[in-house]
Order: structure tokens, then C-alpha cells, then sequence
């Protein structure tokens, strides 16, 4: 542990810090995780736990400034980009995405969820800027709908992909959207994923600049955010781990992405706004230190109160919501808690009932890459785990699971 001392009665019990480095030791000496870097901050007080090593067999150990593959715990970070426009006005809630998109112009709906792609009827009006913010488009990744035509095709026209480097560049990305239906109406029903990466073209266009040029000039390096972008640089590909994604079956490590040479070792196509930015601890830490701040990063503005508290507030109706409760339940490892308890602002969730041990109003997100951010506004706390771990076997949930329980016992007040 590397405490920051302040001079003050610390905002974390001894014990029970103990506790958390003693479970996060427990996963990487089970051999399941081969390494983790978690961070856990609570007023002016930051501890960081580094444990266990880069790849399953050994070699390099797992470092404070190691560079993880964020996935999903992308989301939270990219929405922000889309918050300046806002609150600039050079984007408003309510309206229509079609003059910068107009791929998503006169689109048509599907009559069921599991019918042909033909068999649709009108939009009842146009997509909005809030129906993406807020992922209620009427397009993303619905697990519960697998194998259906709708479905199919948005693997097979390469809307979504596990790969960093399959989609294509942005114009030929929306191109291949806008031949597809809608699987509901605008704003009627939440669903994962692809907004947000319709998210980052929209910036693009509406900025005239690249999503990670406008990611990067007003989030990222302000924030003092260095380590964080859509790929890693030559210079710093030894602090990225290989990532794994266990056989289901066996458990056996299989390399899902090697570090030299993998598909975040040169700039990507495509920014993917829902699951491309690779990140440090103390990266993720200056982001969601930023949002408890209400926007404010050392005495400098990043985001308007407004916007922050627009972001991490419930936006979806008790019909919207059950969606997304259905995903999490269906997706028992997955969505183990922090997809059960509550609902959705704009790029993360929100706890909007107390279902485990932390409280109502906690906001962030998880990754399928076995990475972990939220804060939570109520005891001033972030905290961050990080592993290389897919989601394909309940391993790095777990570990995530066990991080959060033994980091709310640690609040000594």
C-alpha cells in the first residue's frame, strides 16, 4: 500500500485495508487472475494495491502505471466529450441527430424484435440527441435477443465487434447502420453499446475534428489523463499486459489480444466511444475525482455542474430500466451487482437502490476486459480495480464483486 499522507485521521481503517490486499492476493494466488492493479480514494487520501504479475506465467510484475484495455469502463469517459457540446450549445437534447447523421434519417422499425429485416414500419419520429446520450436510440446490443436476423446482422456488417481493430473507419461504420431497421422506437427502450459509439462519430462531425482529437484537447489532457487514448504508443507498450479470456470450459488461459503487435498497438479506424480507450488507475482516478467535483479538475472547469450532475442522475422510466435489469439477471456473472441496482444516466450506471453494500447515487461502469470505476458521491470514494481478465469465465467479476465488498467495510468514520 502507498498512502498519501495528509496529517489527518485516515478516511480508511487499517483492518480493513488489510482486507481488501488480502482478497485481491487471494484471487491472483488462486491462478485465476494472473495480476490486478487496484486504486481506492477517499478524501485527500489515495492507496494503490499492484499485485501479481503482466502474464499468466510469470514475467514483469503488475505496476501503478501499467496501461489496461478499458472496454465497456470506456463509456463514462467518451460521454464527456459529448457533454462540452452541450454545454456549449453547439449540441441541444431534443434535437434531431440527422443533420450531422444523416445515415439515421426516415428510419424504419421492426415489427418484433425476431421478425425479418422487411418486415418494419415507420419511425414515429426522428432520433434525438438525447435518445443517444441516454442509449434509448432504438439500436445496440441486446443479449436476449441472440441469434435473431436483427442481431445477426449487426455482427455480420460489423456494427459491433470484440475486436479493437475490425470496425471500419467512421463513414463506412454509419454507412453499414443505416441499412439496418431499428429494433424500437426512438426513446422507447434502453439497449447497450452502439450509441455510444454513434456518440463518438457525432462528435466528430459536429467538431470537425477526429473524436479522439476533441476527446483529447478537452478531457483527457486537461485532466492530466497521459496514458489514455484508443491505442498504445511503441514507447509505452511494455507497461500493457497480454489480455486473456479463459476457456469457459477448462479455465485454460487463452490470449485474446497480445500487447506487441495487437490490435492496441496501432491507431484503430474506428474511436469506438463504447469500448476502445485503453487506461492507467491513476488516469481513471483524475476522471471520476473530476465528476465527485462536480466537473472541476484543480481549479479548472472540465465540465459544468449541470452536465455532471445530468450524467450521473437515473434517466431511465421504471419501463426503460426493466431492459437493462433483464441484461444484468440474464448475465449472472456479468452484471453480478452493479448491473442490479438502479438505473442509467448518460455512459454509466446508477444506483438508484441499495442492493449490496454500496449506497444509493454510486455511479461508473465495468468492463468485459475484467476493469472496474465508479464514485460514489455520498462517502467521496472512487475506486478502480483493473485486471486483463475477460469475462468469459466469472473469475475477474468475482474479484471485482470481492473488491467492492471489502472497500465499503474499509470507510472508517
Amino acid at each position: 500500500m502507498s498512502p498519501n499522507l495528509t496529517g489527518r485521521h485516515s478516511d480508511f481503517s487499517e483492518t480493513g485495508l488489510r482486507r481488501i490486499r488480502d482478497v485481491l492476493a487471494r484471487h491472483v494466488e488462486s491462478g485465476k487472475i494472473p495480476g490486478l492493479v487496484a486504486l481506492l480514494s477517499r478524501g485527500g487520501e489515495t492507496h494503490i494495491e499492484a499485485v501479481g504479475t503482466m502474464r499468466h506465467d510469470g514475467g514483469a510484475p503488475m505496476r501503478r502505471d501499467t496501461i489496461f484495455r478499458m472496454a465497456s469502463t470506456t463509456k463514462p469517459v467518451t460521454m464527456a466529450a459529448a457533454m462540452i457540446l452541450l454545454d456549449e450549445c453547439r449540441l441541444r437534447l431534443d434535437d434531431p441527430v440527422e443533420p450531422w447523421l444523416p445515415e439515421l434519417a426516415d428510419r424504419q422499425v421492426l415489427k418484433r424484435i425476431d421478425g425479418p429485416l422487411d418486415d418494419t414500419v415507420p419511425a414515429r419520429r426522428p432520433i434525438t440527441v438525447r435518445d443517444l446520450l441516454t442509449s434509448t436510440f432504438g439500436l445496440g446490443m441486446d443479449l436476449t435477443a441472440l441469434g435473431t436476423p436483427i442481431m445477426d446482422a449487426v455482427f455480420e456488417r460489423g456494427i459491433f465487434s470484440q475486436s479493437a481493430t475490425a470496425l471500419p473507419e467512421p463513414d463506412e461504420w454509419m454507412r453499414r447502420l443505416g441499412t439496418l431497421p431499428l429494433m424500437h422506437q426512438p426513446g422507447e427502450h434502453w439497449q447497450y453499446q452502439i450509441s455510444h459509439d454513434v456518440l463518438g462519430v457525432l462528435v466528430a462531425r459536429v467538431t470537425g475534428q477526429s473524436f479522439e482529437t476533441f476527446l483529447g484537447e478537452r478531457v483527457l489532457e486537461p485532466l492530466g489523463m497521459k496514458d489514455t487514448g484508443f491505442h498504445v504508443p511503441a514507447g509505452k507498450i511494455d507497461r500493457l499486459p497480454p489480455c486473456y479470456t479463459p476457456n469457459p470450459q477448462t479455465g485454460e488461459f487463452t490470449v485474446w489480444d497480445e500487447a506487441v503487435g495487437g490490435q492496441y498497438s496501432a491507431p484503430p479506424a474506428f474511436q469506438s466511444g463504447g469500448g476502445g480507450l485503453v487506461s492507467t488507475v491513476d488516469d481513471y482516478h483524475a476522471y471520476f475525482r473530476m465528476l465527485l467535483n462536480g466537473g472541476m479538475h484543480e481549479g479548472e472547469r472540465i465540465l459544468s455542474r449541470p452536465a455532471v450532475e445530468l450524467m450521473t442522475t437515473n434517466r431511465l422510466t421504471p419501463e426503460q430500466n426493466a431492459a437493462r435489469t433483464t441484461m444484468a439477471r440474464n448475465n449472472v456473472h456479468v452484471g453480478f451487482g452493479q448491473g442490479q441496482h438502479g438505473g442509467w444516466g448518460m455512459g454509466m450506471a446508477v444506483r438508484t437502490y441499495r442492493g449490496d453494500y454500496a449506497p444509493i447515487g454510486q455511479f461508473g461502469w465495468d468492463g468485459g476486459t475484467g476493469t472496474s470505476t465508479y464514485a460514489d458521491p455520498h462517502h467521496q470514494l472512487t475506486g478502480i480495480l483493473l485486471t486483463q481478465v475477460g469475462m468469459s469465465t466469472p473469475d475477474s467479476a468475482r474479484a471485482i464483486h470481492d473488491f467492492w465488498t471489502t472497500l465499503y467495510q474499509a470507510i472508517d468514520d
